[in-house]
């Protein structure tokens, strides 16, 4: 029997560059507290555009975890933090009642034609959690633990896997693991936590014996280690988690545990309630509500 539950290709879509979108999809809404799996890239911008650009735009009772391959971004939002996201780091914003934050792209990084790639999640908050302060915490990549087993890199990015911990802190347990391989280079996933999936970034791998494309996300069964070895070099990252404490509803950016709370927003962004959706210092832009 087979332990791999389902794979996911996703949809690719333009939103002013190519993004693939793995979560939720028919097959899994989520997996772990993961709500939401977009993969951006790699594109280059040019000099001179706002190509690439996410205007200021607000969200509500959920985590964004950025993560990026290559290129940088530039992260801005209503605390007043303004920080640099560059390869290997985590930056995790959580939302808790209200904030608005802006991605755009780095001057030098449109100049130089840098490829900007990199993966963007959102992780539930626990419903104990959903009227919290909201914070922004960013950890460099050298302070993310590492494991090498055989040919496998193992950059431990949340939670704990491969003997090491990660020093992000999460609302609840959470599993995410950057990997890469060289060809042939075995690993065994273990079934520390209930909820895991595995996604191909670059290259192919084998998981249980089923060839898994570059785009696929894999949701694993759960209770049973996963043996994956690479076809050739890899990248890849291992997601998951404990389940959510409950269903939640998703419109827009706009994650909760009830479709009131998802109306109130509406109503605040649209309304430009500032108590609940303060302004950005700095930025004078925004991305109206949208019609559906």
């Amino acid at each position: 029997m087979s332990n791999i539950l389902h794979q996911i290709h996703g949809l690719t879509r333009d939103i002013g560059f190519p993004v693939r979108r793995l979560l939720p999809a028919a097959a899994a809404r989520t997996v772990g507290p993961f709500v939401f799996f977009d993969h951006m890239g790699p594109v280059e911008f040019d000099a001179g555009t706002t190509e690439g650009d996410v205007r200021p735009h607000p969200h509500i009772g959920l985590a964004t975890v950025t993560y990026l391959f290559s290129g940088a971004m530039m992260h801005r939002d209503s605390l007043g933090v303004v920080q640099r996201i560059t390869p290997g780091a985590v930056n995790w914003m959580a939302s808790g009642r209200g904030i608005v934050h802006s991605e755009r792209i780095p001057d030098d990084i449109r100049e130089q034609k840098v490829p900007v790639h990199g993966l963007q999640m959102w992780v539930a908050l626990p419903a104990e959690q959903e009227e919290s302060d909201p914070l922004f915490r960013h950890y460099a990549s050298e302070d993310m633990p590492e494991a090498q087993i055989g040919g496998a890199r193992l950059h431990v990015l949340a939670g704990s896997a491969f003997g090491v911990s990660s020093p992000v802190a999460t609302a609840s347990p959470t599993l995410y693991v950057a990997g890469s391989t060289t060809q042939g280079a075995e690993l065994e996933i273990a079934a520390d936590v209930q909820e895991r999936a595995v996604y191909v970034v670059r290259g192919e791998v084998m998981l249980d014996g089923e060839r898994m494309e570059p785009g696929t996300l894999a949701i694993l069964a759960p209770g049973a280690a996963v043996a994956l070895k690479a076809v050739g070099e890899t990248v890849f990252m291992i997601l998951g988690g404990a389940p959510l404490d409950g269903p939640r509803f998703v419109w827009w950016n706009f994650v909760a545990t009830s479709r009131e709370k998802i109306e109130a927003a509406k109503v605040a962004w649209n309304g430009r309630d500032k108590n609940v959706f303060p302004d950005i210092p700095g930025e004078t832009e925004w991305i109206p509500l949208p019609a559906h």
